[in-house]
Formats: structure tokens, C-alpha cells, sequence
């Protein structure tokens, strides 16, 4: 499930992981590993069951019923869900886990959600005594297996200092960036930057291929250059064989560009491109793709 790597030192503590997908699964397996106490949970129950599995039933596993029962006996509950509504449902509803959280505790969110909710979130929490981390990731199923991943904070400066040791267990960066609502802030500017370098790469490889280059050595080349890219390199070659069967998903994608569109409109920022390219995406799912990787913008062209 997760890649070998070595662990700073840090204290045990008792942890809770809701949200097993493909990025929760691993950064929770990461925890494990790194020592802690880990209580996971999932909607489904089954996909918590095989994670117990995964980990070789390990004494210092579990699995709860509820973000309640999860949340319960946590020094720190982390979560990595789908949405705003999914993030809302596991704190505060019926059986949200900041009901049975003790004063004193944190909560760290790995959701990328919109930033009212997380600073609303805070907002409860504090009056709780709860501390409120908004966290989202950037990196990747990849970057969560190998414990790689680069997490962008908003929160108070003491809550993110009690969290940052735990959250290296699978990142390589950890980084405060504001108040409540600026983790998430962050991490728009990240899709944003992501969804155009992906369009310039669909259209670059696609243009090479219908001039008939061997686009496999092109990418070989082009990547020691200025062209050079994250996706280039690791999405590049499965774009030229048009395989796009793994990855971050294209619902998942406009799901995020929908958040950032949305942030634009209330700040008064203008995002042509970015307008536009979620619109591809669009087409993408009307083709069959809102499971595909997000570099399969360069199926449109072809």
C-alpha cells in the first residue's frame, strides 16, 4: 500500500483517519507506520476492513463505526473526504465526530473543500475548544504511497505547530500559510496552476504526435529544459500511449475548479483559462473520462 520511508522521531499519539480513498488509505497506512495509535474510518466499512487488512491486522489498528466513535478517544482526527457536504457530515452531523471530541484535541482537514466551510469548521470548533487545521494536499495518489506529499495550512500557529510533526509522516512539505480558509486558498492557486500546465502539455503532445515525432523521445529531451514539468514527466508518457486508467480524476478536477471559480467570482479575480479549461473537462466526462486521470484533456484532441 505505501512505499518504505524513514520516520522522524515524534511523540505516540492516538490518531483518527476518516476517508479512505485513494489518498486516505495511504497517508493513514503512513501514520501507522510512523508509531501512532490509528482509528480509521470510512463510509463504506468494507474499504476500512481491507486497510486493517492491508496494514497485517496491526495491534495499533482499528476501525470505528462513526466519525463519533472514531473521533472518541483521538488526540488528533484527521479527515480526507470528498466535499464540502461529505467534511460538514463527519464534524458536525449526527454522528460528526466534534461531538465527541475533548477540549483540547485538533482536528485536521485534508479535503479540498471551499474556504467558507473551513473557516466556518474553525469557527465551531474553537467554540468546543477544538483546534481546526484546513490542510489539503498536493501530490497525488503517488505522492501519498511514497509519503511525498506537500500540505498547505490554515490555522492557528499553535494548533499547526502540535500538527506539523504528524503530518510529515507522509508529506516532505508542511507549511502555513494563514489564518483559517488560507490552506484551501492555497491550494486553488495549485489547481489553477495544475489544470493550464496540463491543457499546454495535452495540446504540445498532441501536436507532436500529428507531426509524426516519436514523442516518447521528445519528452525525454524537452523535460531536461525549460519545458519541464511534474506533469510532463509523469503524466507525459502515459498521455502519448493514451492510457489514463489511474490518477487524480477528472470529477474530482471540476470539483476543485468549480471551488475556484466560485472563490473567483467573490473575490473579483478573472480566470479565463481557467473557465475554459474546465469546460473541457466537461467534455471529457461527456465522453466517458470523469474517472480518468486529469491528463486525459488530450483525448479531445485526438
Amino acid at each position: 500500500m505505501i512505499a518504505d520511508k524513514t520516520y522522524e522521531p515524534v511523540q505516540t499519539l492516538r490518531l483518527a483517519f476518516l476517508g479512505l480513498g485513494t489518498m486516505g488509505g495511504p497517508m493513514a497506512a503512513h501514520l501507522l507506520k510512523a508509531g501512532h495509535h490509528v482509528t480509521v474510518y470510512n463510509r463504506t466499512q468494507a474499504k476500512a476492513e481491507a486497510w486493517l487488512a492491508d496494514v497485517g491486522q496491526d495491534p495499533r489498528a482499528g476501525v470505528a463505526a462513526t466519525p463519533l466513535e472514531a473521533a472518541a478517544s483521538a488526540d488528533i482526527v484527521l479527515s480526507c473526504v470528498g466535499n464540502d457536504q461529505d467534511l460538514t457530515e463527519v464534524t458536525t452531523g449526527p454522528q460528526g465526530g466534534f461531538h465527541s471530541m475533548a477540549a483540547g484535541t485538533l482536528w485536521v482537514d485534508h479535503t479540498t473543500t471551499s474556504a467558507q466551510v473551513a473557516r466556518d469548521l474553525a469557527v465551531q470548533a474553537r467554540a468546543k475548544g477544538i483546534g481546526f487545521i484546513d490542510a489539503p494536499v498536493s501530490g497525488g495518489n503517488l505522492g501519498a504511497i511514497n509519503g511525498v506529499l506537500t500540505v498547505m495550512c490554515g490555522g492557528d500557529q499553535a494548533d499547526f505547530d502540535r500538527a506539523a510533526p504528524v503530518l510529515k509522516a507522509f508529506s516532505r512539505a508542511v507549511t502555513r500559510l494563514g489564518d483559517p480558509g488560507a490552506g484551501q486558498l492555497a491550494k486553488m492557486v495549485n489547481q489553477i496552476c495544475v489544470a493550464s500546465v496540463v491543457q499546454g502539455l495535452a495540446e504540445a503532445l498532441a501536436f507532436g504526435q500529428k507531426a509524426g515525432l516519436d514523442m516518447h523521445n521528445v519528452i525525454e529531451v524537452i523535460s531536461q529544459g525549460a519545458a519541464s514539468s511534474w506533469q510532463m514527466i509523469n503524466r507525459g508518457p502515459t498521455m502519448v500511449d493514451d492510457r489514463f486508467d489511474f490518477g487524480f480524476a477528472v470529477d474530482w478536477m471540476r470539483k476543485d475548479l468549480g471551488l475556484c471559480l466560485d472563490e473567483a467570482r467573490r473575490q473579483g479575480a478573472a480566470l479565463p483559462v481557467t473557465e475554459l479549461i474546465d469546460q473541457y473537462y466537461a467534455e471529457v466526462q461527456a465522453m466517458g473520462g470523469g474517472r480518468w486521470d486529469t491528463s486525459s484533456l488530450i483525448r479531445r484532441l485526438r
